[in-house]
């Protein structure tokens, strides 16, 4: 990861805010893909195909050295709008 300020570099990897929210509630928070399923308003099958890939991206990019950056998507922020992310957000 790199600073908000950083430039998007060419060999970037790039996942989006449902993936980077899937890893969160997965890997840090310990749901079960059941309990993260329904919390994201998806079925369990897209939510295991989203898993995978992110992980595959943040392997890739741990082991050739790339950065990651989270950007797009469609997701809603509770109790705000639905926001339809179009630029890149570093944590």
């Amino acid at each position: 990861m790199e600073p908000r300020s950083y430039k998007l570099q060419p060999n970037s990897v790039c996942l989006t805010v449902e993936e980077a929210e899937i890893i969160r509630l997965i890997d840090l928070e310990e749901l079960t893909q059941e309990q993260a399923a329904s919390l994201m308003g998806v079925s369990r099958k897209t939510l295991w195909n989203d898993l995978k890939r992110a992980r595959r991206k943040i392997a890739h990019a741990v082991l050739h050295g790339h950065p990651i950056c989270v950007t797009g998507g469609t997701y809603k922020i509770k109790n705000e709008k639905e926001v339809n992310d179009d630029y890149a957000w570093w944590r």
